[in-house]
């Protein structure tokens, strides 16, 4: 098959949401369809049942939540549906948002009961800036929530969404009958046992058909064709130009858990969902069938099987066909690797792979070679854009509470900073360790790993700062600011100049003292 036809047939897409608005019941219930469930080793999926296990998922199964992104694959159609279900707990975000610059297109999750949650403001803000293609899912119907029309004006004005339906539900709750398709002109009764393996599906292309009256009642087949009606007037007719650019947004109705609405959802995603897309380096855009290959690392996963010490590095490969035992130039490091064991996250194993192609995401298994967003090619130096690290907003000074294990401590905190789980900065004035975090939940799991996978213990004390921004400007201009400010000035792992604000005031004042130093909240600038 050719390298077009290949990347023709892959789609590959993230699935967010805030936590526990189903996004990894719908997850499963999209793999079962596809008839493949299989996860990247250790990394965890609530309810489906895991190719291998490590001490540091016992948080997860402690805490009941997905800390870390999955990558899971399935043939449906004659395509290859490529997965990245992504955590949803805010003290995670900045796996899920790394991982959104590996995909092509979103799924959004809602709970109709709890509407548009501040985690899902976010993440859709990530992906509009972007101009990611979205779909809105509205979970849980099965439950009494809020009025649809009420819930399509609360996603246009929280995320900034422009939406139409392709989906209506009939009745909430216990009222629940079903979803009609805008899109395929279809009646999808609802069952309300959770088998729903078939759905009870009736063509009915015209709402004044007598057989709706009959299979839904009359009461609820009349509130359905106003409703209809309504959408008309409201909102503008799918157009699949406008989703592509992430101008407009489709909008289906269902319940994950019970298996319902999530075939209309699948089936209008395979048809629309972009292809493999180009991605833009500092160098040039690159179009995913250029012969060359090339790809980056956008999430790295340490200990994966505790008793090897191994890492796995993911890469989304944009461009050309990544081939086995192949020599591809490292560009930050400037040298040739080849791999023998790439691994494809497909079916219900790990399996070792001869080649993939654009839209693909793989694991290499990783010595400590890459860190998150090394770009791989065939030998052009090429630098992809939008892999940052944000700004911490929790702090803590780390020490070593086993001076015997002072080794393990630093290879541990070395290698858990390259997976992007949290950052490291080093004060210029005496050196002590930081770590920063997005949320509180991660120097727990930092701590939990560092002593169960490298044998180092650490202790916490507590440090009053507001924000970490990096710095550029000319060398005059930073030069001042770090012999006025030298208490406040610290290094990230990489050696790049941060500030270190005590307060939302002090990053004020420094910005007003010091205009010529740019201050930056995420490292990508």
């Amino acid at each position: 098959m050719s390298l077009s036809a290949e990347i023709n047939k892959r789609r590959t897409f993230g699935i967010i949401s805030h936590p526990d608005a189903g996004k990894t019941t719908l997850t499963e219930k999209l793999l079962l369809f596809g008839g493949a469930i299989q996860i990247a080793g250790a990394v965890k999926s609530n309810k489906i049942k895991k190719a291998a296990t490590s001490d540091f998922m016992e948080i997860e199964r402690q805490r009941g939540i997905s800390v870390a992104t999955s990558v899971m694959a399935f043939d449906y159609k004659d395509l290859k549906i490529n997965i990245l279900d992504t955590p949803g707990h805010e003290d995670f975000a900045e796996d899920t948002y790394r991982t959104l610059t590996a995909v092509d297109s979103v799924i959004v999750v809602i709970d109709v009961a709890k509407g548009v949650e501040p985690q899902t403001e976010k993440l859709v803000a990530v992906c509009r800036r972007r101009n990611t293609p979205v779909i809105v899912f509205v979970n849980k119907l099965d439950r009494e929530g809020k009025d649809a029309f009420d819930l399509l004006d609360e996603i246009e004005k929280k995320l900034g969404l422009n939406v139409t339906p392709l989906s209506w539900p009939i009745g909430m709750g216990q009222r629940f009958k079903g979803v009609y398709s805008i899109y395929e002109k279809n009646l999808i009764l609802f069952n309300p046992h959770g088998k729903q393996e078939e759905e009870e599906t009736i063509q009915i292309t015209d709402l004044k058909d007598p057989r709706l009256d009959k299979e839904v009642t009359q009461a609820a087949a009349d509130t359905l064709r106003e409703e209809v009606e309504v959408i008309k007037g409201l909102y503008p007719d799918f157009d699949q130009e406008y989703y592509l650019a992430g101008e407009l947004s489709p909008v289906f109705f269902g319940s994950a858990v019970n298996n319902f609405g999530v075939r209309e959802l699948l089936d209008c995603f395979v048809e629309v969902a972009p292809a493999p897309l180009a991605r833009e380096t500092e160098e040039r855009v690159i179009e995913p069938d250029e012969n060359v290959f090339s790809g980056f690392i956008f999430k790295i996963h340490a200990n994966m099987d505790p008793n090897h010490r191994d890492r796995i590095a993911f890469l989304r490969i944009c461009s050309g066909v990544f081939e086995r035992n192949t020599n591809y130039l490292h560009v930050r490091q400037a040298r040739k690797l080849k791999f023998s064991n790439p691994t494809s996250f497909m079916a219900d194993k790990k399996t070792v792979i001869d080649e993939a192609y654009p839209g693909d995401v793989i694991g290499l298994y990783d010595s400590g070679n890459f860190k998150i967003g090394d770009s791989l090619t065939s030998g052009e130096v090429l630098h992809f854009k939008g892999i940052p690290s944000f700004s911490p907003e929790q702090f803590r000074y780390v020490n070593n509470a086993d001076p015997l294990k002072t080794k393990q401590l630093a290879k541990g905190l070395d290698q858990l900073m390259d997976e992007g789980v949290a950052q490291l900065f080093s004060r210029e004035l005496d050196g002590r360790k930081i770590i920063g975090t997005v949320g509180a939940l991660q120097f727990d799991v930092i701590q939990y790993r560092l002593e169960h996978e490298y044998g180092a213990k650490v202790s916490y004390e507590p440090v009053v700062l507001n924000r970490a921004c990096w710095i550029s400007g000319d060398d005059k201009a930073i030069n001042e600011l770090i012999s006025r400010r030298r208490k406040d000035i610290a290094k990230d792992k990489d050696g790049k100049l941060v500030f270190l604000a005590e307060s939302a005031w002090a990053l004020k004042m420094a910005q007003d003292n010091h205009p010529e130093v740019q201050f930056h909240f995420s490292s990508e600038f």
